[in-house]
């Protein structure tokens, strides 16, 4: 009797201490947790650097929206902008490294060039989201093959954890992230579509091989 008093009495502490602590949340501080939640339930276990991470709390955005050209802004206007993040693009056609802002919003991800909106990914129509189980900051993101969409587009992300739950948090589309090994399959366009292979070297490196695929050291 003794031994069941003991262990309902340590449960009634821990449960008042855990309330204790919520209530005692900022809610900048909720939001941090509800994130990590998600970066967790995607990457736990499956990506290289996903334990180094922990640690790191997520920005709201990386950059401000002030920070957007005049002209994005007022083609975008109306719709709440959420995240900003500097991102390098790769073309699915010579993988010729360009770099770009990655603008999410309420409803829409743009890839940006200055004071060009050079693509939108409606959250609605998003097919997939695919990362590598390395330690490298690829995300590729999978659209319908359609008249509105050039391809998937192919980004570099400095922050890919902070980066991925955003955007899978904002499409409300968890599911739809893919932790891939080796290779992955995207699309280019009109119907043909290209591999980008992932491996392991002595220095980071990102390179289009001798056979045509985009490799990712």
């Amino acid at each position: 009797f003794l031994m069941q008093t003991s262990e309902m009495l340590q449960k009634i502490c821990v449960r008042n201490l855990v309330r204790k602590y919520c209530r005692g949340l900022t809610a900048e501080r909720k939001v941090q947790l509800q994130q990590k939640v998600v970066t967790s339930a995607v990457f736990s276990g499956k990506k290289e650097g996903y334990l180094e991470s922990l640690s790191q709390p997520f920005l709201e955005t990386r950059l401000k929206e002030n920070d957007l050209n005049p002209k994005v802004l007022q083609l975008i206007r109306g719709e709440n902008i959420k995240y900003v993040t500097p991102v390098v693009k790769y073309d699915r056609n010579g993988f010729k490294a360009r770099e770009r802002l990655l603008v999410l919003t309420q409803s829409s991800a743009y890839v940006v060039e200055m004071a060009k909106i050079k693509q939108k990914i409606e959250y609605s129509t998003l097919k997939g989201i695919s990362t590598s189980n390395l330690s490298d900051g690829i995300v590729v993101i999978h659209v319908p093959e359609d008249n509105k969409q050039k391809g998937d587009v192919i980004l570099q992300c400095e922050h890919i954890f902070e980066t991925v739950t955003k955007l899978c948090i904002l499409a409300n589309k968890q599911s739809l992230v893919k932790v891939v090994k080796g290779s992955l399959r995207f699309r280019v366009g009109s119907g043909k579509e290209g591999t980008m292979v992932f491996t392991v070297g002595p220095e980071p490196q990102i390179f289009k091989d001798k056979t045509g695929q985009l490799t990712v050291v």
